[in-house]
Order: structure tokens, then C-alpha cells, then sequence
């Protein structure tokens, strides 16, 4: 499969366990070509993020570029990263690695300003954390909406409620001002949030089948899935990991595997709700496409075949070197 045929996309990431999680997904999906990772604060802060996303491509010899993003939120104060939930490096228990590769010169806002004007109509977004780089790139360009293809996020929650309060999602909660303004925008929104993460959940032994079916990457997913299931295992009292960002991803490829209601969101910036993705039937806004359901079963199938293909693609890449 030629790049031509491939959609392109920019992952717009936090790294993050499940973050690495659906990186590592994406670069071993055949029918995806990773044109660049853009980074942001939140389940580390941005310099770590961006260590972490240089690391991840250089792990699986992926040429891409790798932007750094936004620091702190558009207005509010920043929260404290999610460390008890990643580690304090990002990936679990693991120590912080050191990659050879530079971030790209442009940041993240411009980096997707300019490769989606270069590659109009082409190029999906997939930002699996706060908005704030996106809504940058519409704040310096507005007419961006007409060169990105779509944009399937994973945050927010419709119809359930929230995991770091009783209204809000995390990447939502993180920047809200951001991802209101990437909510009204007059593009196509796909909102991949917790009414379908949270019902998708790997256990140890399945990450374990990664590992023996694979080498370095495999071993690698399965080794930060550790302290991602110890953190879930006190939500949920069993050992399972939540899914949240490689669903994105598979909903950028497989769409047909989630039910979906169309409805316009607003998002709420201050007070007890505040990061709390409010659906409204009666905003003048562009309604965007909210998952529902989904196929459990086929979702973590695919997860988990691409997962096993990582380390193939990483060598069939180095061959072709």
C-alpha cells in the first residue's frame, strides 16, 4: 500500500501510557501514514511529552515529524499532570529515555497550520489530549476548518459522567476554553469520549500475549501497562486497563465499529462543571458526532493484532532503510 492510498493523519498526544498505546497502534496500522506528532501538557508536562514522542518514533523507526506544543492552558491555571496515572516519566515504572532526534522548528500550532494547508483535505486529526494546540491553530488560522479532513478526538463525556470530577473528562478538564472553541468550529468533530472508552478494557494477560507474540515494542507495551492497570485496579478492583486513546485512533480507521449520536457541544468553563461536555440540540453550532456504543470485542481485537504487528513493521522499516 502506497502513502497515497494511506490516510494521513497528525496525532496531537500527551505520552503518556495510553497514549504510547495508540502510537505504537497507529505506526503498525497499514492503512496510516503518521505524518507528525504534535505535543501537550497533561498526562506529563509538554517538554516530557515531546521526549517521550521523539522516543516513540525513534523505537519504532518512524520517520515523522515531532512539534512541541503549548505549555499551560489558553486561560485557566494549569492542573498537575496525571503522574499517578503515567509515572512520573510518562511510561509507568520505566525511566525516561533519551532521543537523538530534534523537535521539528515550527510549533505544534503552526506545524499543523502549515502541513494541512500543504496537504488540504488530505490530513485527519487525532488529538488524545487537551485541545490547546488545536484551538491555537484555529485562533492563527481560522480558515484551517477547510484543509483538515476531520478530527476525531478522544475526551469528553456525553451521556456518562466524568473521571476527574462528576462532570468533566480529563483532556476536556485540562484546557475547557480550548476545546470550546474546537467544538464550535465549522469542521467535523468526532468525539470519542468516555460513553465508549471506558467499556474497553485489556487485561494482563492479554498485554502479555503482545509481548510473546512480538520483541522490544511488544515487551515495551506490556511492561507500561503495569502501572497503568495498578492505577485502574483502584477504580475498578480488578486488573484491567482502560483503552481511552488507541479508540480514537480505531475510530479514525474503523468508524463502523462505534454508534454515534449527532448533536452540537458546548463545553463549560467555570464553576463545579467546569471541562463538562454538554450535547445541546439547541446550538446554533455544527453538531458533532458524539460515540455511544461500541463493538467491545472487535475493538480489542484489532488492538490487539496491530499491537502484535508493531515490532514486524518496525523491522520491514529498518530493511527498507
Amino acid at each position: 500500500m502506497t502513502n497515497k492510498s494511506k490516510q494521513k493523519i497528525i496525532i496531537d498526544t500527551d505520552p503518556g501510557i495510553d497514549d504510547a498505546m495508540a502510537i505504537h497502534m497507529a505506526f503498525a496500522d497499514p492503512r496510516l501514514d503518521v505524518v507528525g506528532l504534535t505535543t501537550i501538557f497533561g498526562n506529563v508536562n509538554v517538554d516530557e511529552a515531546t521526549r517521550n514522542a521523539l522516543y516513540l518514533a525513534e523505537q519504532a523507526h518512524y520517520k515523522l515529524d515531532v512539534a512541541r506544543g503549548a505549555e499551560v492552558p489558553l486561560v485557566q491555571v494549569p492542573n498537575t499532570p496525571s503522574y499517578h496515572v503515567h509515572g512520573d516519566d510518562g511510561f509507568g515504572d520505566l525511566p525516561a529515555q533519551s532521543p537523538k532526534q530534534a523537535p521539528h522548528a515550527l510549533d505544534a500550532a503552526d506545524y499543523i497550520i502549515q502541513t494541512c494547508r500543504a496537504h488540504s483535505g488530505e490530513i485527519s486529526l487525532c488529538p488524545v489530549g487537551p485541545l490547546t494546540n488545536i484551538a491555537i491553530a484555529l485562533q492563527r488560522d481560522p480558515d484551517l476548518v477547510n484543509h483538515v479532513k476531520s478530527v476525531v478526538i478522544m475526551g469528553g463525556a456525553g451521556f456518562v459522567p466524568g473521571n476527574v470530577s462528576d462532570y468533566a473528562e480529563a483532556n476536556i478538564w485540562n484546557d475547557p476554553h480550548a476545546a470550546d472553541i474546537v467544538f464550535a468550529a465549522e469542521w467535523e468533530v468526532v468525539m470519542i469520549g468516555l460513553d465508549v472508552t471506558t467499556q474497553v478494557m485489556i487485561t494482563p494477560p492479554e498485554y502479555k500475549s503482545i509481548a510473546d507474540a512480538s520483541g522490544p515494542i511488544g515487551k515495551f507495551i506490556y511492561d507500561i501497562s503495569a502501572f497503568y492497570t495498578r492505577f485502574y485496579a483502584t477504580i475498578y478492583h480488578d486488573d484491567v486497563c482502560v483503552l481511552h486513546d488507541p479508540c480514537a485512533v480505531i475510530a479514525l480507521t474503523d468508524p463502523h465499529l462505534f454508534e454515534y449520536r449527532k448533536m452540537p457541544v458546548h463545553v463549560i468553563c467555570d464553576g463545579p462543571a467546569i471541562g463538562q461536555t454538554v450535547p445541546d440540540a439547541s446550538l446554533p453550532r455544527h453538531a458533532a458526532k458524539i460515540a455511544i456504543g461500541v463493538d467491545v470485542d472487535a475493538v480489542k481485537a484489532h488492538y490487539l493484532d496491530l499491537s502484535k504487528m508493531a515490532d514486524d513493521k518496525t523491522a520491514d522499516r529498518q530493511k527498507a532503510v
